[in-house]
């Protein structure tokens, strides 16, 4: 139980929080004794929340007054790596939608440290049991917040989604996953094979219609409703204005965990039918928007391979690569279900070293959390 105003505790309940930089630590000692006396801040209990694949982490500390909550969340993001001013603009768009989002409270844009409402500390996913049944009604949550999401989109607020960010995302792949990660130079034949599938897949994606992406619509990133609350959304500075496949995808074909393909099919149609009903073009077959949504699946698997082996090999974080396997399953099945992508499915069975491709299913793949 959290600490009260009522009965502080004598010593601080948590490990003290690490700073590798004196004068960052500095800087956030400075900034918390501004807003410490506005919000009732009680300094002993500051400890660490979480971090992210980013260089931002977040800290959890308790309030006097729950006027906001019985604590709060500061961000700690320093300006030289992060820039937070599409947290902040992103924060707003999704209240101004009406869904649940941290609130800004505080912003030292100089500095970077963020004073947020706290949403709770349970994520969709860490009530999940990824070895029992996938539990739908939290996923429908999740589709109705992501309907009401692209509802409220606007063209020319959000970045755009277009042909040269996708590129630069699938690039991600052959730079660090192919070269960094297997150490394999592609011959000539291989790139114009690699070069081909990326930009069939991007004619793809950008043939549907544009809304708000939040880029990383995932369990690990919705907060489980707590107290009759809705379900929360984190991590969604990343957002921009693009395929509305996109959101979709990342929901049901997660980074983390896998689910067999009956329930992904089954979230993909609900999701359909409800987006349809609000007036969202999905499109009116929902055979043809699945294949869409599979595509746009596989674009985003192949960055994240990328994104995995980065994070391992320069940021020195090994347990994104640990779920390299996830991602590989989950392209070659894309592509082992559509001629059209049958020679990346080859290409990517060369750099695995799988000498006899096995056209599957989407089941559990090898690894699955």
């Amino acid at each position: 139980m959290s600490p009260t105003a009522s009965t502080p505790p004598a010593t601080p309940s948590h490990p003290p929080v690490q700073w590798s930089d004196p004068e960052r630590e500095r800087q956030f000692q400075a900034w918390l004794a501004t807003v410490q006396p506005r919000f009732g801040l009680l300094s002993h209990s500051l400890r660490l929340a979480s971090a992210d694949a980013s260089f931002r982490r977040y800290l959890r500390i308790d309030v006097q007054d729950a006027a906001h909550g019985a604590s709060l969340v500061i961000m700690d993001a320093p300006p030289d790596k992060e820039n937070s001013a599409p947290f902040v603009q992103v924060a707003k768009l999704l209240h101004d939608a009406g869904l649940r989002a941290p609130e800004v409270l505080d912003w030292q844009q100089a500095q970077g440290f963020l004073l947020l409402t706290d949403l709770g500390a349970r994520t969709m996913m860490q009530v999940m049991d990824p070895q029992a049944a996938p539990p739908l009604d939290l996923y429908l949550q999740a589709v109705d917040t992501l309907v009401a999401w692209q509802k409220a989109s606007l063209p020319g607020v959000l970045p755009p989604y277009d042909h040269a960010l996708l590129r630069r995302e699938l690039d991600l792949f052959p730079q660090w996953y192919i070269a960094q990660h297997r150490k394999l130079e592609l011959t000539d034949a291989q790139s114009q094979v690699l070069e081909r599938a990326f930009e069939t897949i991007i004619a793809d994606n950008l043939a549907w219609p544009s809304v708000y992406v939040h880029r990383d619509f995932m369990p690990r990133n919705l907060m489980a409703p707590e107290n009759g609350q809705r379900m929360g959304v984190l991590d969604f500075q990343d957002a921009v204005y693009g395929p509305i496949t996109y959101d979709i995808a990342s929901l049901v074909r997660d980074a983390f965990l896998s689910w067999d393909e009956s329930f992904c099919l089954d979230v993909v149609v609900r999701y359909w039918q409800k987006a349809r009903e609000a007036g969202l073009a999905v499109g009116e077959d929902f055979g043809v928007f699945y294949r869409a949504v599979e595509w746009m699946g596989l674009q985003r698997h192949l960055k994240i391979a990328g994104i995995f082996a980065r994070l391992t090999l320069r940021d020195g974080k090994p347990h994104y690569l640990a779920d390299a396997p996830r991602f590989i399953g989950y392209i070659r099945a894309t592509c082992a279900r559509y001629r059209e992508l049958k020679p990346l499915l080859r290409l990517v069975d060369q750099i695995e070293g799988i000498e006899e491709p096995n056209v599957f299913g989407f089941g559990r793949s090898p690894g699955a959390a």
